[in-house]
């Protein structure tokens, strides 16, 4: 069975963050970990080479894989910033009222901080963590 890359590491979230070269995506960044620990309660921590994650769950599949996973992460990558926040019925509607953002199935795009609403992306962020623990008691 192959190894999962995305686990939590010991590297330093705030050297992570500042080595971000883009400047609006640096302080975007500073301010999501204030948002997500000031929601989740959980302080940052790495997991692979670049998410930045609060809390975590363990999961195990019929399959038997399993691991340990955050609650809810995101990732300054170049094109946008990424965040991870699972899915549930409310976070359906309040995409709605977001901003300006893109989506896969378990992600969120967004370019800059100021293009969507920061009291809507934290009721994102609690809906997710509880709809996660709803999941993986």
């Amino acid at each position: 069975m192959a190894k999962i890359k995305t686990t939590q590491t010991k590297v330093s979230v705030t050297k992570f963050i500042n080595d971000v070269p883009d400047e609006t995506k640096r302080n975007d960044s500073f301010r999501i970990i204030e948002i997500m620990k000031g929601v989740t309660g959980f302080d940052p921590k790495m997991w692979g080479p670049s998410i930045i994650g609060f809390g975590s769950y363990h999961y195990k599949y019929e399959s038997g894989h399993e691991g340990d996973m955050p609650l809810v992460a995101f990732s300054p990558r170049k094109p946008a910033i990424v965040l991870y926040i699972g899915a549930g019925e409310k976070n359906e509607e309040l995409l709605k009222k977001l901003g300006k953002y893109k989506r896969t199935k378990g992600c969120v795009y967004v370019k800059r901080l100021e293009d969507i609403d920061v009291k809507i992306l934290k009721e994102m962020i609690k809906e997710s963590v509880k709809h996660t623990k709803s999941l993986y008691k």
